[in-house]
């Protein structure tokens, strides 16, 4: 039996719309950005771009990274705004002078600039962020979250929360607080290969009971 590929970098046989996130990122030289299992990037034209077009401003200035967990699915257009992208807001002014080289910056390096420290932007596991939604600097989104199309993503994301707008705000919860609990119990995602293969009907099409049903029969439940 053939079996699904994310060791390579376009898992869909014959498409070269959809790319696997961590292989891009392999084979890259860009250092501070974190790819999971099975993730994959969407793109109408050139999904190869990821690195150059959709994580924005890093220029590792900030000493951040970007961070994405396994089975995250990011649709066309979907942009990280790096902390590089930031100005200093210490004094009067916001302007970059020493981006700009010569007596501006031997008068004060840019690496002497009162910047803002930021926290790493964070994707958790089995995330969909869709078509032109924006991460902004020092987020974190939960497990299972989805994110909605042309959202402004400012602030946290609860785990399991649907968020939409600009700035981005809970619509609702996917899941009651008990079952995200499970969830957060279970880490379906890091599986091994042979059981996510047999789940793939319950994790489609059912229920939180029935993956813990599933689980539990498998021996898969974690104990301290």
């Amino acid at each position: 039996m053939n079996k699904v590929n994310f060791n390579t970098l376009y898992p869909i046989e014959e498409f070269k719309n959809t790319v696997s996130l961590k292989v891009l990122v392999e084979e890259s030289d860009v250092k501070n950005v974190i790819v999971g299992d099975y993730s994959y990037y969407s793109d109408f034209d050139d999904p190869t771009k990821f690195l150059e077009k959709n994580v924005m401003y890093n220029f590792g200035m900030s000493g951040t990274q970007l961070k994405i967990g396994k089975f995250c699915a990011l649709a066309h257009g979907v942009k990280f705004i790096m902390a590089d992208a930031n100005h200093s807001t210490k004094g009067v002014s916001t302007f970059p002078f020493a981006v700009f080289g010569k007596e501006w910056s031997d008068k004060l390096p840019i690496g002497e600039y009162p910047f803002k420290k930021y926290k790493d932007i964070e994707v958790g596991n089995d995330v969909w962020i869709g078509y032109g939604a924006t991460i902004m600097p020092n987020v974190k989104i939960g497990d299972g979250a989805i994110i909605g199309s042309n959202s402004t993503v400012t602030s946290d994301v609860p785990d399991y929360a649907v968020m939409g707008g600009n700035p981005a705000k809970v619509i609702r919860y996917r899941y009651t607080k008990d079952e995200i609990h499970l969830l957060k119990g279970l880490k379906w995602w890091n599986w091994d290969r042979v059981y996510l293969d047999e789940a793939v009907e319950i994790l489609v099409k059912g229920t939180v009971e029935d993956l813990l049903f599933y689980a539990t029969k498998k021996g898969l439940i974690k104990t301290s």
